[in-house]
C-alpha cells in the first residue's frame, strides 16, 4: 500500500509539473524558435523595396518633404486620401508632436506610414505570419542617401496589452493638453469597430465628422479646480494645411483605419498561438488546446462578421469623395456587381457585413486548422436562417446569401461554396 500510495504522489506531481509547465508557456516570446521574429526571412510589402528605397533606384520625388511622402505614397499604393492627423503625443517622435503639428497617418491593407513634418517617417509592414515589421527613417535631403533602420523601440508600444500582445496596430484616444501630452485616456487596449464613438478620436484632428455624434475629436484640455475642462481646435487654424498632401482627416479613414487595426491584432494573436499549440503538440493539435481553438475562432468570426459593431449616430457619414473613391479602386465584385468594398454610411460602415480584409495576406496565411475552422463557421452561419443563432440574428437572409456568393466569386480560398 506504501508503494501504491507513493507512486500515486509521484503521478499527481508529475501532473502539477506538467500543468505548471502548460501554464507558464509564453506565447509572445517573439525569440521562440516557433516565431523568430527578430531572425525570420521577411516577406512583408515595405521589407520587399527597402533595398531599392537604399540605393536611391526608386524614383521618388525629392523636391520637398511633403513632394517625397507623395511619391512614397504612390509607390506604395497608399491613397494621400486615408491621411488622418494626430496631435497627441502617442509616437517615438513626440517631442514634435502638438496641435500645432500634428502627425499624419497613411494606410493601405498591408502598410501603415507614419509622417512627421520636420522629423522622420515611420513605417508598420505586415508580415503575413509575424505582423508587423517597424521601420524608421529621416527623411531624406536631395542627393542624400536613406538609412533605414527596424526599430525596436517601437515594440514598447506595439507589442503588449494595446495590440493583444502581438506586434500590430496601436490607436488610442486622449484628451491631450495644449502641448499634445495626455491629460486622461479611453477605451484602454481595445481596438476595433466595436469601440462606442463617443471613446473615439481623442488627440486627433476629425474632418467630415458633422454627423459622428458625441467624440472627443478635435479638443484639447486643461486641468481646473472642477476638473479637466476642454476646448475646441479647428483643423487647420492652428497649422498649415499645406505641409500635408491633402486638408482632410476625414472621419470615414478614421473609421476604416480603426475597424482594420482591430482585425490585424485579432488575427494576430491568433498567428501566435496557433504557433504555440503547434509546438506544444510537436506539430499537432492537443485535446487541451481545442477550447481554446473555438474561442479564438468565435473570436475572428464574430468581428469578421461585424457582430460587435457600434452603433452609427443618426445622420449618414459622407466620407471624402477621393478617399471613398481610392478605397474602393481594388474592390472584387461578384457577377452582379456586388463587393464587401460597398458603403452604407448610415446605419453601418458597409452594406454587406463581412469584412474586406478576409482577403488580406495576413488572413490567408493563418494555419489551416484554424483558417478552415473559420470558413466552417461562417459558411454555416450564412447558409442558415437569422433565427438559428441570435448572435447573428441581426443579418437578414438576402445579406447573407449575398455575402456568401460574394465570397464564392471572389475569395481563392472559397470556390467550393
Amino acid at each position: 500500500m506504501c508503494s501504491r500510495f507513493a507512486g500515486f504522489l509521484v503521478l499527481v506531481f508529475l501532473q502539477s509539473l506538467s500543468s505548471q509547465e502548460i501554464d507558464s508557456y509564453d506565447y509572445w516570446n517573439l525569440d521562440a524558435p516557433e516565431h523568430s521574429y527578430w531572425t525570420r526571412d521577411l516577406h512583408d510589402p515595405f521589407t520587399a523595396i527597402k533595398d531599392e528605397l537604399e540605393s536611391g533606384r526608386l524614383p521618388l520625388d525629392f523636391s520637398s518633404e511633403k513632394a517625397f511622402v507623395t511619391s512614397l505614397l504612390q509607390h506604395l499604393r497608399i491613397p494621400v486620401s486615408s491621411q488622418t492627423l494626430v496631435f497627441s503625443t502617442t509616437s517615438l517622435q513626440l517631442s514634435l508632436i502638438s496641435p500645432r503639428s500634428p502627425r499624419a497617418l497613411y494606410f493601405n491593407e498591408e502598410i501603415y506610414v507614419g509622417y512627421v513634418p520636420g522629423g522622420k517617417i515611420e513605417i508598420i509592414s505586415m508580415d503575413p505570419e509575424l505582423g508587423g515589421i517597424f521601420y524608421i527613417f529621416d527623411i531624406p535631403k536631395r542627393g542624400r542617401t536613406i538609412e533605414i533602420q527596424r526599430s525596436q523601440r517601437c515594440m514598447n508600444c506595439h507589442s503588449d496589452e494595446d495590440t493583444r500582445d502581438s506586434p500590430g496596430l496601436v490607436i488610442k484616444s486622449v484628451i491631450p493638453g495644449q502641448r499634445g501630452g495626455s491629460l486622461d485616456s479611453y477605451r484602454r487596449h481595445e481596438t476595433g469597430h466595436q469601440i462606442p464613438f463617443h471613446e473615439r478620436f481623442g488627440g486627433w484632428y476629425v474632418t467630415g465628422g458633422e454627423n459622428l455624434g458625441s467624440h472627443h475629436g478635435n479638443v484639447i484640455g486643461n486641468f481646473s479646480k472642477e476638473g479637466i475642462v476642454t476646448r475646441p481646435v479647428e483643423p487647420g487654424h492652428t497649422f498649415d494645411w499645406s505641409i500635408f498632401p491633402v486638408q482632410t482627416s476625414d472621419a470615414l479613414a478614421h473609421l476604416l483605419h480603426e475597424h482594420q487595426a482591430g482585425f490585424v491584432n485579432r488575427v494576430l494573436e491568433t498567428h501566435y498561438l496557433a504557433r504555440g499549440w503547434l509546438k506544444q503538440g510537436n506539430g499537432q493539435m492537443l485535446s487541451r488546446h481545442e477550447t481554446d481553438l473555438d474561442a479564438q475562432v468565435d473570436l475572428l468570426v464574430r468581428y469578421l462578421l461585424y457582430a460587435d459593431e457600434a452603433e452609427f449616430p443618426a445622420g449618414e457619414i459622407s466620407g471624402d469623395a477621393q478617399f471613398k473613391t481610392e478605397f474602393r479602386a481594388n474592390r472584387l465584385t461578384s457577377s452582379d456587381g456586388k463587393s464587401l468594398k460597398d458603403f452604407d454610411l448610415k446605419n453601418r460602415m458597409f452594406r454587406f457585413r463581412c469584412s474586406y480584409m478576409i482577403y488580406s495576406p495576413v488572413f490567408r496565411k493563418l494555419p489551416p486548422m484554424v483558417k478552415d475552422a473559420v470558413y466552417q463557421k461562417m459558411e454555416k452561419i450564412l447558409s442558415a436562417g437569422r433565427e438559428s443563432d441570435k448572435t447573428f440574428a441581426y443579418l437578414p437572409h438576402d445579406e447573407r446569401k449575398s455575402i456568401r456568393e460574394i465570397l464564392r466569386q471572389t475569395h481563392p480560398d472559397l470556390s467550393h461554396w
